[in-house]
């Protein structure tokens, strides 16, 4: 048995914001999201910064250690540029990603950049925000409806460019099963609960549709933030090379390459 992966990826500036600070990247085995902070001192430098750090991950059998050791490279990367340039003090970057793994798809994040997985028409959150108003969640003193409109929805409390640097979460979902599986800044979740996201992703089995569809949708919802979307498919191919997956996915339609400069 060998996994084929369909892959598409969309972003937007949105409909507030002049600058896209979001950075993603689309390979073979590699797909990650990172939502710069700075603002025009240089949010989307750093996003690219973490993005580029990343992409040496794209190859099959990454362990945990190797993503650790990327994202402090990429942590290293960004606090060198705010040595260097002053004026982009502050600069910073969420990240959340996944890789080809040994033991399945390997899921890590800093900061509130997520990934769902979506199985059997159900959306499920697979990461766990870096942020305040996660942490008022776990303490049971506020709702996740009640997170979405909290005026410190937007505080993370991790973030690539911080000293120390950031602890890395890690996640195992199962590969070759024929799930789907979203990344996504929070530009959208900002826009979208879960299931207005879910929704979505029950109109479409193309890659590339429903990752335009979702940064439409969360622009229609008010795109007060930047919105980045990754959609990717994993699809089982027997030995007979004849592809089995589930009514959500398809084989390999689209692989976007996208680094912000």
């Amino acid at each position: 048995m060998s996994v084929t992966v369909g892959s598409a990826g969309h972003t937007s500036v949105g409909r507030v914001r002049t600058l896209n600070e979001d950075a993603w990247y689309a390979g073979e085995h590699l797909f990650v999201v990172a939502d710069g902070m700075g603002g025009h001192a240089a949010g989307d430098v750093a996003s690219a910064l973490t993005i580029a750090a990343l992409t040496v991950l794209d190859r099959p059998g990454v362990h945990a250690g190797e993503v650790a050791v990327a994202i402090a490279e990429a942590n290293a990367a960004v606090l060198a540029h705010a040595v260097d340039h002053p004026e982009a003090t502050g600069l910073g970057s969420t990240v959340c990603g996944l890789v080809a793994g040994n033991e399945g798809w390997l899921v890590f994040n800093v900061g509130d950049s997520r990934c769902y997985e979506v199985a059997e028409g159900r959306l499920r959150q697979i990461t766990v925000d870096h942020s305040e108003v996660q942490e008022l969640i776990d303490a049971g003193q506020l709702t996740r409806e009640e997170a979405r409109v909290h005026p410190n929805r937007n505080v993370i409390t991790r973030a690539v460019g911080q000293d120390p640097g950031p602890e890395v979460d890690f996640f195992v979902t199962p590969a070759g099963v024929g799930s789907r599986l979203l990344l996504s800044s929070d530009g959208l979740s900002t826009e979208l609960d879960d299931a207005q996201i879910a929704q979505c992703c029950a109109t479409t089995t193309v890659p590339a549709e429903l990752a335009a569809l979702l940064v439409r949708v969360a622009e229609d919802a008010g795109g007060r933030d930047n919105i980045t979307v990754i959609v990717v498919d994993d699809v089982v191919v027997d030995d007979d090379t004849r592809p089995r997956r589930r009514s959500t996915t398809v084989p390999r339609d689209l692989i976007v390459r996208e680094v912000a400069q």
